[in-house]
């Protein structure tokens, strides 16, 4: 039987209930949809009221009720206000019970989460804004009872509250409250408040109205200022009303003042100096001592206020040169060749001299030679680091393209392919250290072999030999084994996203003919992530092999007829031999009616859901629904 909703008279009144059909805000009944669940009973799920209380925001309450015990209670409002501000916010408190009591498979659980969404429209106030995206809650609200598939599928949960905003043109404020936390570890941070204030690039002596051509060395030279502040806890979401407390909090003010003067050598050397002065302020800390009794370290916190500064300098070249080949025949027209050499000089005290008090030293019992620590190796901040530096640092990056003829493109005959994005070679020599003077060697690189296929590679080279413990001794791999140096570890990887459609097989131009266009034609769509990934370590002497990771993820959706869909999601792990979160479900139209089916064939969510319903807003909670509880495993 065919409805017409727009030919029902207001109010409509059925056999099954009465539903109000008029214009503007309403308030109403919200139908729950009901089932049985083999470890939960029977139950009623998302049904309550909903309260259209004004023009501006609304409430709907809802809740869940089993009939072995377990019950949920779901609060959700929505508000906006037209030009200033506009968001949501949800609470939610389950109580899920499962297995009989005082049977080993019984247990309790009460879990909470909350949501809250935030967002303040640009014309409001332009020289502020605030804004929050918060997600919070119990790491197994969302093993029972989430809203979503994404929901279910997402380990982490993150937070953050911020207000920003410009104070006389010069600095910018902002200050936020973040938060996260992870499902499987119930690990828990926090930071309440972060405060930063950085103002914008100053120039001391450049004087208003002067234009470049005239700018001197001095007028290049720009200071600027950032504060940041901050007060965070780490720790487990199971513990965190016991170390809610300003003692378990790490909190510290760090200012940095850094100073530039960029310069033009020879018109194609870029030469940057600078100096750059930090300032870190800490409430507390340590002391470390040996404890004969109980043969341990211990480490003590030292109330009250202390500072520590550092600085350092140091002098920036760069240049690119270019190579061109260029041929006057076959399909191959040219190949540039971008090289771009850095080096970097570098200078920093040391730090851990006595003279500056940031570090102290204890014995270990039978240790002639005592032990080094910082006061300051508990800050949020850090200290000033120890060792003298007097670095040079070198990198060398490369880029090559090619420019092949191609008819496809009708204003320059030519079409560039990039075959190295960068591959890029670092390293650096420390001339104030005792040993071990050069770095590591790091290369690494990407690609893009064609549209959608992305190649990495990274690798690791060590000058030095290590001894028959793993460690790194002061000789050099030339002296011991002729080899400049040996290779530490190695990473390839390979990802592929690409999309596929029903117009992907069509020739550039193709137009469908009038058949065609007066008859329906079935439209597919298909998106697929491949990626590749193999890494060795060399540092051991074993023949492990390489770790390798595989995985491929596919989604896509097919229009059978013009009342039929298809669509699904999936993945699968080549390492593991194992599917991912796998879903289909099936559209069907009934003019004013729909009928919705999802199913998920394996995996923890396992389950089906059937729903036949109304299409108009109006009546959409008429409907009939089939479904098995994913919690059953059925």
């Amino acid at each position: 039987v065919w409805l017409e909703i727009e030919d029902i008279p207001t109010p409509l009144a059925l056999p099954f209930g009465f539903f109000p059909n008029k214009k503007g805000r309403a308030s109403g009944i919200l139908i729950p949809s009901y089932g049985e669940s083999t470890n939960r009973g029977f139950f009623l799920e998302n049904g309550g009221y909903y309260f259209g209380i004004s023009d501006y925001f609304d409430l709907a309450v809802r809740g869940d009720i089993y009939s072995r015990g377990s019950w949920a209670l779901k609060t959700q409002s929505n508000y906006k206000k037209r030009y200033k501000y506009d968001g949501n916010l949800s609470l939610s408190f389950a109580r899920n019970i499962f297995g009989e009591r005082n049977t080993p498979d019984y247990s309790k659980n009460s879990d909470f989460f909350v949501k809250w969404y935030h967002a303040q429209d640009p014309k409001a106030r332009p020289n502020s804004r605030f804004s929050a995206n918060v997600q919070a809650g119990t790491s197994n609200y969302n093993t029972y009872n989430p809203s979503s598939a994404q929901d279910y599928l997402s380990s982490n949960y993150s937070s953050s509250i911020s207000y920003s905003t410009t104070i006389a043109n010069l600095f910018n404020f902002t200050a936020n409250l973040n938060q996260s936390q992870n499902r499987q570890t119930h690990a828990f941070d926090i930071t309440m408040p972060e405060l930063s204030l950085s103002s914008n690039r100053i120039y001391p002596f450049r004087q208003k109205g002067k234009t470049r051509k005239i700018l001197k060395a001095l007028d290049n030279i720009t200071v600027s200022y950032a504060m940041n502040s901050r007060n965070s806890l780490h720790t487990a979401d199971t513990s965190l009303a016991e170390d809610f407390n300003w003692d378990k909090f790490n909190n510290g003010i760090k200012h940095s003042v850094p100073v530039s003067m960029p310069l033009k050598l020879f018109k194609v050397v870029t030469m940057n100096n600078s100096f750059t002065f930090n300032e870190r302020w800490y409430f507390s800390t340590i002391e470390k001592h040996w404890s004969a009794p109980d043969t341990a370290e211990i480490i003590d916190t030292v109330r009250g206020f202390s500072a520590a500064h550092d600085f350092a300098v140091s002098s920036a070249f760069t240049t690119k040169m270019y190579t061109f080949l260029s041929f006057k025949r076959g399909p191959v027209s040219a190949f540039r060749h971008v090289l771009t050499p850095s080096v970097t000089f570098s200078f920093r005290p040391d730090f851990a001299e006595q003279n500056w008090g940031y570090y102290k030293y204890y014995f270990m019992p039978g240790d002639l030679t005592p032990t080094r620590y910082s006061i300051y190796e508990q800050g949020i901040f850090g200290g000033p680091a120890a060792g003298k530096q007097s670095m040079a640092s070198f990198a060398l990056g490369n880029n090559l393209e090619m420019k092949v003829r191609s008819k496809k493109d009708t204003v320059s005959g030519f079409k560039k392919i990039a075959l190295i994005d960068n591959l890029t070679l670092n390293a650096s020599y420390n001339a104030a250290a005792d040993s071990l003077r050069w770095s590591m060697i790091n290369l690494s690189g990407r690609t893009r072999v064609f549209k959608g296929l992305d190649v990495r590679y990274a690798a690791v080279f060590n000058p030095y030999v290590r001894d028959t413990s793993g460690r790194t001794i002061n000789t050099f791999e030339w002296d011991a084994n002729h080899r400049l140096f040996k290779q530490e570890n190695g990473v390839w990887g390979a990802s592929l996203n690409y999309q596929l459609n029903n117009e992907t097989f069509h020739k550039k131009g193709y137009k469908p003919d009038s058949l065609t266009l007066n008859h329906f034609v079935p439209t597919w769509s298909l998106q697929l992530s491949y990626t590749l990934q193999y890494s060795q370590d060399f540092t051991d002497n074993s023949e492990e092999p390489g770790k390798v990771i595989q995985t491929l993820s596919f989604s896509g959706d097919i229009r059978l007829t013009p009342n039929w869909k298809l669509s699904m999601m999936s993945g699968y792990d080549f390492v593991n031999h194992d599917f991912s979160y796998t879903s289909v479900n099936i559209h069907r139209e009934l003019h004013c009616w729909e009928i919705i089916f999802n199913w998920i064939p394996a995996g923890p969510r396992k389950s089906y859901n059937m729903t036949i319903r109304v299409k108009s807003s109006i009546l959409q909670d008429l409907k009939l629904e089939k479904k098995t509880d994913w919690r059953d495993r059925y």
